[in-house]
């Protein structure tokens, strides 16, 4: 070790870390850091015991146990974060641009400090970050136009992605697989997607990352009722940079409506420590307020009856503990109107508690909730159900390593996959 030539070991600091970040705490200019990378400069004797103790003791992790690199764009709160780390994968560099998220984000993966975690990926020049073999992405949806594009074409203007993607979040996504080029991607969206702008949006997506990134990709919806008590339909599109034999056919989906909304609710018998500010008193009691106010209520019952009469299907969706509710959205905590648990037919309905939620999209009670009960609504009404992400990755890693073994012997890959 004490031979390595300090530019190998920059190399192995840059599979965590930005230029410029490595800049920071090398106490250079990033253009400098620059200039060792590309060779028109030679780093100085005194950089590899800099970068040994100021950089690769946050760089190597010391863990046996992980078999490739990931990125998380868009990140959330980290459920598809979560999902690939349990198949073993070390998370390198996150985006995500809402304040909030990411305090929740940094409370639960706090070994996130010593990694890159941007705001605004839009700001972030793709050839900043860090190598990767899987890229991951719970990017939003845009419409996508293509009007002018021949004209653009006719003025030597940018072909491909770059043209028909320009403006929209995705082309961020697609800016980044053609610079990384990733050995695989996992993207997620709202079912919608498929026909979204009339079918043009979905139809931009797989030709750009086929046609113009050259990844081989499958796509599938799948409802999360699978493991939670809770219709929520998604969308995954999965790519590998070369011919794999991956199939969503090798999905192992437990029947629909097994687990029903008892398996998340508190229990509210002692049995559980109770948790302010959701639940109080010796007993872990739901605290009351999250029991629906009068007013609220009639209104919501006007709201539905008068749409009935109108032949409208708008209205609330009341449960009970043997239900599999609606799926919860961003939306949940203006009026919780989605998903109203029923307690008692001369009782006004509750909604469920951030945590009932947390359980709902199948984290752990382990998982960490920072925020205020509105900001918590909306991060988990944004998420991914876990065990469909960690299903998904569970039938896809084995490609990916496969595909990483056979370039084998490339910078970075033997201590990953050896």
């Amino acid at each position: 070790m004490c031979d390595t030539h300090p530019l190998e070991l920059l190399r192995t600091a840059r599979h965590r870390y930005t230029q410029k970040q490595l800049a920071e705490i090398l106490e250079v200019d990033v253009r400098t850091v620059r200039r060792w990378e590309v060779g028109e400069s030679d780093p100085p004797p005194y950089l590899s015991d800099a970068i040994r103790q100021r950089i690769l003791p946050l760089v190597d992790s010391g863990n046996d146990d992980i078999k490739f690199r990931f990125i998380d764009l868009f990140a959330g709160i980290g459920g598809i974060r979560s999902g690939f780390e349990h198949h073993g994968g070390q998370c390198v560099f996150t985006s995500e641009w809402n304040k909030f998220s990411r305090k929740t984000y940094l409370e639960n993966f706090s070994e996130s400090s010593s990694h890159t975690l941007v705001g605004d990926i839009t700001n972030v020049d793709e050839e900043d970050i860090p190598d990767h073999e899987v890229l991951l992405a719970g990017f939003p949806c845009q419409p996508f136009s293509i009007a002018g594009v021949s004209k653009k074409n006719a003025l030597g203007r940018p072909h491909g992605f770059e043209c028909t993607t320009q403006g929209t979040l995705f082309f961020d996504v697609a800016r980044i697989i053609a610079e990384k080029k990733p050995k695989a991607f996992l993207l997620e969206n709202v079912r919608n997607l498929v026909s979204h702008d009339k079918g043009n949006t979905f139809r931009v997506i797989l030709q750009t990352l086929r046609e113009q990134l050259g990844y081989e990709v499958h796509y599938k919806v799948i409802d999360g009722q699978h493991f939670v008590p809770q219709h929520r339909e998604r969308i995954l599109i999965i790519g590998f940079r070369d011919k794999t034999e991956f199939s969503f056919d090798d999905l192992q989906l437990p029947e629909k409506g097994q687990v029903k909304l008892s398996a998340i609710l508190h229990p509210q018998d002692g049995s559980e420590h109770p948790e302010a500010p959701y639940t109080t008193g010796k007993m872990a009691k739901v605290n009351a307020k999250y029991t629906l106010t009068p007013h609220l209520w009639d209104y919501l019952k006007a709201y539905a009856e008068k749409h009935k009469k109108a032949g409208n299907g708008f209205g609330y969706g009341l449960v009970n503990s043997d239900s599999v509710t609606r799926t919860l959205s961003a939306r949940y905590y203006k009026d919780g109107s989605e998903i109203l648990l029923s307690q008692g037919k001369r009782k006004r309905p509750r909604r469920l508690t951030p945590r009932e939620c947390a359980r709902l999209m199948g984290f752990s009670d382990s998982f960490k909730i920072p925020v205020s009960d509105t900001q918590a609504y909306r991060q988990f009404g944004n998420s991914v159900v876990i065990p469909v992400i960690q299903e998904v990755a569970r039938i896809m890693i084995p490609h990916v390593v496969t595909l990483c073994n056979e370039e084998k012997g490339g910078i970075g890959q033997v201590s990953l996959f050896s």
